[in-house]
Parts: structure tokens; sequence; C-alpha cells
């Protein structure tokens, strides 16, 4: 049974690195990209072996060293800093899409933070402070966003955000970002239904648990990884290269009757009781 999983496991990783070409043509902006660990990254590198034009952004100076080498991987001709919170920044960022491509064809949404005050202790004790700056930044940033993208994509497009398993079921030590993300995945289903009309699919992924920067906040966050491994179906983490494939699958013509879902990328975990 090994031999058969490894040999799997190989042909979907030559697969990851044969995409055809379905996104040939289409503007992509990814916002979330901290390291070459971020979920944001393997859907920069998906998305551009898919065909399509990257635009990224960056959270700060110090995240620049980090995020810049990435970017020119990608070839990305927009490379801009973003913070969500600051109007001044977003503003910038969309005025230089619009400048620079005329159009937006793909949005992806991969922000996420809270206080560690916030995340610590109970979800009854949350400081109001925390719960906002968790909102604001991991919820109302998707709306922001899709306010100003819906107007550069005129011929349709597709809109993805992050989520995870713990806006529906109680994961230890999550705390407050659980009802953060069930609030996320309600967005996304209102907006789906919104702009629908206009030809704009919108969807939450929910990945499995990932070693990544936003993830290192979250107590005893090592010991999940290793819970979730153990018990998966497919025995394993998922990896942020299959979240990219599934997200430009989700971007493509094949999926264009699809629209509102959360689709769970975690190696079958959220099946089991």
């Amino acid at each position: 049974m090994s031999d058969v999983i490894e040999m799997w496991n190989r042909l979907s990783a030559e697969a990851q690195n044969k995409l055809p070409p379905v996104l040939t043509g289409q503007k992509a902006l990814i916002v979330g990209v901290a390291n070459e660990h971020s979920i944001a990254w393997g859907c920069a590198k998906a998305m551009r072996r898919a065909g399509a034009e990257i635009a990224m952004t960056y959270l700060n100076e110090k995240a620049r060293r980090f995020v810049e080498p990435l970017a020119q991987q990608v070839e990305a001709p927009l490379f801009l800093p973003l913070e969500v919170r600051d109007p001044a920044q977003v503003d910038a960022l969309f005025e230089a899409i619009a400048e620079k491509w005329g159009r937006l064809d793909i949005l992806v949404h991969s922000v996420a933070f809270a206080p560690r005050n916030a995340l610590e202790g109970r979800v009854v004790d949350c400081p109001r402070d925390g719960f906002l700056t968790a909102m604001d930044v991991s919820c109302w940033s998707l709306l922001d966003l899709a306010c100003r993208a819906e107007k550069l994509m005129t011929k349709g497009g597709t809109m993805l955000t992050m989520s995870y398993h713990g806006a529906h079921e109680v994961i230890e030590n999550y705390g407050i970002m659980g009802p953060v993300k069930a609030a996320l995945e309600s967005a996304v289903r209102y907006v789906a239904a919104e702009l629908g009309p206009k030809g704009i699919r919108v969807h939450a992924v929910s990945p499995g648990p990932l070693a990544t920067r936003a993830a290192s906040g979250i107590p005893d966050f090592d010991e999940l990884m290793q819970r979730v491994a153990s018990r998966a179906p497919v025995r394993r983490l998922v990896t942020i290269e299959e979240v990219g494939v599934a997200c430009v699958f989700l971007a493509s013509p094949f999926a264009g009757a699809m629209t509102g879902e959360t689709l769970y990328i975690d190696g079958g975990y959220n099946i089991l009781g």
C-alpha cells in the first residue's frame, strides 16, 4: 500500500508541474504572500504555470525581502505594498492594476491576522479590540478588495479566499479565528450571490493545517499538524502546491458553473467525526 501511495504522490507532483494553460491571458492579483511557505505563494506559482499574469503584494518593508524574489520568479509586472487596513495603499494598488492591465480576472485573498491576546484563552474572554482587528483584517478586507476588484472584472472573474475547518468545528487553540472564518465563509456566499449576475464567481478554499507564517501564532500548532497527518484519510498533510492547483481549477472555465462554495483541500480530514 505504501508503494501505491508513494507512486500516487509522485504522479500528483508531476501533474502539478505540468498544468495545462487554462488561465492563459488572465490577470491575477495575489494578496497575502509572506514567504515561500505561504498558501498564496502556492496559488501564485500554480496560476503562473497555468498561463496567468501575476500581480503580487507585500505587507511592509520587513516582508519585502522575502517576497520580492518570489515575485521575480513569477515575473510579476506589478509588485506593491499592501496593508489591507491602509486605504491609501489599497487605492494605489487598484489604480496601478487599472493603469497596467485595465482589468482583473482573478483575486486571491489569503490574509488573516488576530492579535495574540485574541487567540489565547477562551473565545468568550476575547477583548473587543482583538475581535475587531481579526474581523477587519481577515474578513472585512475581502469585502473591500472584492468591491474594488468588481469594477475591473468587466468580463467576469473569480475571487478566492482562504478559510479553515475551525469555521465549522471547534478546534482547540484556534480561538476567535473560528468565528471570524465562519463570518468569512458566510461573506463568500453573499458576495457570490450578489456578483454572480456579472459573471464573477466567489469561493472559499479550506486547506488542512500548513506550517505558514500566519499559523505560527496558534498555540500547539505542531501538535495539530501531527494529529491531522495521522488521522486524515490520505495520512498526510496537504501542500501549498496542491492548494494552488485546486485554485487554478476554480479560476478556470472547467469550474464555470461553481460559485459560493467552500472547497476542502485537507486530505479528507473534514469528513471525520
